[in-house]
C-alpha cells in the first residue's frame, strides 16, 4: 500500500464519520467535497479563487484531458498541478465513465474500450493499464481504477456481468500502478442496485487491496431514494479504515443523507454548471436568478454567505448580467455556489466532532423546506 497516504477517522456520530486523508501535497479534511476541473479548470474560475473557498482536492476528468491537451502534453509541461496552477492534491477519474456516456461507437471487450473521440472522431483503446499510465503522466494523487459504469436501469443478469469485468480490471489497474510512491489507488465497488453483487464486488476488491474505496453506478437516473437504499448497506461493505469516495454526487441534500450513511468524498459538476445556468444553492434552497421576481431586489443570494457575489452584489445585479448574457454572471454564481458547498462540508465536519451531526441535519432540512426568502 501507499505508505505516504493515509486515512484516520477522529469522531464517529453514528454512521457519519470525522476523518482526515494525509498527503504529499497536504491534507483534506473529510468529509470532503471536490469541485470538478473537467479540462483542466473548474469553468469559470481562477484556480486561487477556488482555493479561497477552502477547497482542499480538486477532480480532473482522465477522458477530456487524454483527448485535449493530451497527457504526454501534460507531463512534458511538469504535470497537471503545474500546467492548472494547483499545488493542492488531484484526483482523476479513470474515464470510464466519460467512455461509456461521451464517445461515439464504442466495442467493449474484456481488454478494454474501443471508442471513436466526441472531439474529432478519431480511434482510441483505453485498458486498465492505459487509463493507469495516463492517470501517472497527469501526476494525480489518487488515481482510480478503470471500469465500466453500469448503466441505470439494468437487469441483474447484466449488472452482474457488468460488475465482474470491473472487478477484472480493477485487478488488473492494481498491477498496473505497482509502486508509485506519493500517489494512492482507489478501487470502485460496482454492483447496480443489487446488494449481494455490491457485497461481491466490495469482497472482490478488498482481496486485491486498495488505498481507498469508490461507490460507483450511483447519481445515473435512479433517483435518490434508491440510491439511500443502496447507502444503507453499500459503505458498510467496505473497510472501515480507508477513505470511502461517493462518485458523481451531487445536491446538497444527497451528500447530507450519503453522509448520514458513512460516505467521505465526494465531487459534482452540479455548482459549477448550476452556477453557469443561473441557479444558486443557498441556505434556503435554490435560487433562480433568472427570474423576474429578483430584477428589482437589493438583496444578497444568501445573507450568510460570504463569498463575492453576496458580499458585493444585489440579486437585481446578478438578473442583470445574467439576462445580458455577461461572462462575470457565469463567474460570481458558481463562486457562490462553490463556497456554498465548501461551507457546508464545513458544517457537516464541525457538528461530527461534536456530536452534533443529527442537530445539523434538522436544521438544514428545516431551512430547505422553508425556501427562498420571498421577495421584498
Amino acid at each position: 500500500m501507499t505508505t505516504n497516504f493515509s486515512f484516520c477517522v477522529k469522531n464517529f456520530d453514528g454512521k457519519a464519520r470525522r476523518g482526515i486523508i494525509k498527503t504529499s501535497r497536504g491534507n483534506i479534511q473529510t468529509p470532503a467535497f471536490m469541485p470538478v476541473g473537467t479540462a483542466a479548470t473548474v469553468k469559470a474560475m481562477m484556480p486561487e479563487n477556488v482555493r479561497e473557498t477552502g477547497a482542499e482536492i480538486l477532480l480532473g476528468n482522465t477522458y477530456h484531458l487524454m483527448l485535449r491537451p493530451t497527457a504526454e502534453l501534460i507531463q512534458k509541461l511538469g504535470g497537471l498541478h503545474t500546467f492548472m496552477n494547483w499545488s493542492k492534491p488531484i484526483l482523476t477519474d479513470s474515464g470510464g465513465f466519460q467512455v461509456m456516456s461521451l464517445a461515439k461507437l464504442r466495442n467493449l471487450t474484456e481488454s478494454g474500450v474501443t471508442f471513436k473521440s466526441h472531439i474529432d472522431g478519431s480511434k482510441h483503446l483505453v485498458t486498465p493499464e492505459k487509463s493507469i499510465e495516463i492517470q501517472k503522466m497527469l501526476g494525480s494523487d489518487i488515481i482510480m481504477c478503470f471500469d465500466e459504469c453500469t448503466p441505470f436501469p439494468s437487469t441483474e443478469r447484466t449488472s452482474l456481468k457488468s460488475m465482474q469485468l470491473s472487478m477484472r480490471w480493477a485487478t488488473r489497474s492494481k498491477e498496473a500502478f505497482g509502486c508509485y510512491p506519493e500517489h494512492a489507488l482507489f478501487g470502485i465497488q460496482q454492483g447496480g442496485i443489487y446488494k449481494s453483487q455490491r457485497e461481491e464486488s466490495a469482497e472482490h476488491l478488498k482481496s486485491v487491496g486498495f488505498d481507498g474505496y469508490a461507490i460507483g453506478g450511483l447519481a445515473v437516473g435512479e433517483g435518490q431514494d434508491l440510491m439511500f437504499d443502496v447507502l444503507d448497506y453499500a459503505p458498510d461493505q467496505l473497510p472501515r479504515d480507508k477513505p470511502r469516495y461517493l462518485m458523481g454526487v451531487g445536491k446538497p441534500s444527497d451528500i447530507v443523507g450519503a453522509v448520514t450513511r458513512g460516505v467521505d468524498m465526494f465531487d459534482c459538476v452540479l455548482p459549477s454548471r448550476s452556477g453557469r445556468t443561473g441557479q444558486a444553492f443557498t441556505r434556503r434552497g435554490v435560487v433562480n436568478i433568472k427570474n423576474s421576481r429578483h430584477a428589482m431586489d437589493p438583496r444578497p443570494l444568501d445573507e450568510a454567505c460570504k463569498c463575492p457575489a453576496c458580499l458585493n452584489y444585489s440579486r437585481a445585479y446578478l438578473h442583470h448580467v445574467f439576462k445580458a448574457n455577461e461572462i462575470i454572471c457565469s463567474m460570481l454564481m458558481t463562486w457562490h455556489n462553490l463556497q456554498y458547498y465548501q461551507d457546508l462540508m464545513v458544517g457537516i465536519r464541525c457538528s461530527i466532532e461534536e456530536n452534533k451531526f443529527n442537530n445539523f441535519k434538522s436544521y438544514f432540512f428545516d431551512e430547505q423546506r422553508r425556501g427562498d426568502i420571498e421577495p421584498i
